[in-house]
């Protein structure tokens, strides 16, 4: 599986956390939720756990999910 690249994130003197995907927003975190994201990018792979955390995380399934009836419409 290929890795997540292309994330980056700002940190605001208010707390807020800006997440940005190729330069495009792509979550703003506040409170609770940006301290805790801040815990896990310090302590993880940067790229994954921005990639989690907007939910642009490809989980490999795509291809199979596509050709499965239930999505045939």
């Amino acid at each position: 599986m290929p890795r997540p690249q292309g994330f980056s994130y700002v940190e605001r003197p208010d707390g807020t956390v800006t997440i940005t995907h190729h330069g495009r927003p792509a979550g703003t975190l506040r409170g609770p939720r940006a301290t805790q994201f801040l815990t896990e990018v310090e302590s993880g792979d940067p790229q994954l756990v921005m990639a989690r955390w907007t939910g642009n995380y490809k989980r490999g399934n795509e291809r199979t999910a596509r050709t499965h009836p239930r999505n045939s419409h």
